[in-house]
């Protein structure tokens, strides 16, 4: 194992978390995949180890990613076909202006749904306004999974230097 390996692994990883809050790639799958680019380099017991936690970090960020964030919006009154229009909105609104178009055409699209549900600008604002919380909070999750994918790789990297 090179110090080189672990600075590229480290700069995969930086360019995952960037990833997580500009949806340019899927951050925290590259965080993980240099997690496993790092025990595959090693090929010993503690990088399948620090792999193994990554591992269940990820799962773990992956489930609460989505359950709770759907289970707020659930509770605003914010119908599952709402949010799978407004997501598909989102990803072509990605295509179309990029970097700004997915949360804008997401927020739009909650906020036109919810008003001509609702008929009314305060409940729509309601429940566009916890929907940006929920994907808010979506994003904290992401985030705080990949700092912990890369602290138990930055303990593991530490733990077996020598």
């Amino acid at each position: 194992m090179t110090i080189a390996t672990d600075v590229v692994v480290f700069a995969a990883m930086l360019v995952g978390t960037v990833g997580v809050v500009v949806p340019v790639l899927p951050g925290l799958v590259v965080v993980w995949g240099a997690t496993l680019v790092w025990a595959i380099a090693r090929q010993d017991g503690p990088g399948w180890l620090v792999f193994g936690v990554a591992t269940v970090l990820y799962a773990v960020g992956l489930v609460a990613k989505y359950l709770l964030p759907g289970r707020r919006m659930k509770q605003a009154g914010v119908d599952g076909p709402v949010v799978a229009v407004a997501l598909a909105v989102a990803v072509v609104g990605f295509f179309l202006v990029p970097v700004v178009g997915a949360p804008l055409g997401f927020v739009l699209t909650v906020y036109v749904l919810e008003r001509v549900k609702h008929r009314e600008h305060a409940a729509a604002w309601r429940a566009t306004s916890q929907s940006i919380r929920a994907v808010a909070l979506s994003m904290g999750i992401e985030l705080g999974t990949a700092f912990a994918i890369i602290a138990a790789w930055g303990v593991g990297v530490l733990v077996t230097l020598g």
